[in-house]
């Protein structure tokens, strides 16, 4: 038997004001999560994104194709009820982090490393008051406690919604400074992407590119994208740290 596919129903998708929030109706009625709660946006931006997303579907809807929607439920079934282990989640990244552990060759892989990322670990030691220690090879890096919880701090600001994407700045980029850098504006999600992939671009010059790997890393560059564009339209309503 195959499964049910939900097919569209609606004519009509409208942005309309809920108090400070803004909700996605269909036809005159709201747009509701999986766990039946409305869906109700924090910025007008972000919930025309969503609204977007629900007008352009065709006869057959396809969630693969809906991602601000996805977030958006994220948020509000799952990020609100466990905000504190979200920050805990991501805020782990930061001991461990992409950025700190550098190849012990070759010298053209060290220099690139070099290059791209130690520009990005000055800005956290200034911007952000965290200097993250560096070391080569695969063994753990000691990060001081102090350092960990500056990083933590930028975190602890954002709300389910701000989370539920930067989850995804942080998770595909293996990166928290990386995340956080995009976030606060210091690099584009494009810049973010190609510091994250630099030991697998030179991977690649160097033994060629498997088109499988290739498809997938298409995938997660769009997904890292899209997280940086909602966490922009998520953000204007208040200053960031």
């Amino acid at each position: 038997m195959s499964g049910w596919t939900p097919k569209r129903f609606w004519t009509e998708v409208a942005v309309v004001p809920e108090g400070e929030d803004f909700a996605v109706t269909l036809d005159g009625r709201p747009v509701r999560t999986p766990l039946k709660a409305q869906l109700r946006v924090p910025t007008r931006p972000f919930a025309e994104e969503v609204a977007q997303e629900w007008a352009g579907q065709g006869e057959v809807l396809d969630p693969n194709t809906m991602p601000a929607t996805r977030l958006a439920n994220a948020a509000i079934d799952k990020v609100r009820a466990q905000r504190d282990e979200v920050v805990e989640m991501l805020a782990s990244y930061g001991a461990s982090d992409l950025l700190c552990y550098r190849a012990e060759g070759p010298d053209k892989l060290i220099a690139r490393q070099q290059a791209g990322w130690d520009p990005l670990l000055a800005w956290s030691a200034e911007a952000l008051g965290a200097d993250l220690a560096v070391g080569c090879g695969v063994m753990p890096v000691a990060q001081a406690p102090g350092d960990l919880e500056r990083l933590r701090e930028p975190l602890e600001a954002m709300d389910a919604f701000e989370l539920a994407a930067f989850h995804d700045l942080v998770t595909l980029s293996g990166s928290l400074v990386l995340g956080l850098a995009v976030a606060l504006g210091r690099l584009s999600a494009e810049e973010a992407w190609r510091l994250s992939r630099l030991d697998e671009d030179f991977q690649i010059e160097e033994w060629g590119e498997d088109e499988e790997a290739a498809e997938a890393a298409a995938r997660r560059r769009a997904a890292l994208l899209d997280a940086a564009r909602f966490h922009a339209q998520l953000t204007p309503r208040r200053p960031r740290p």
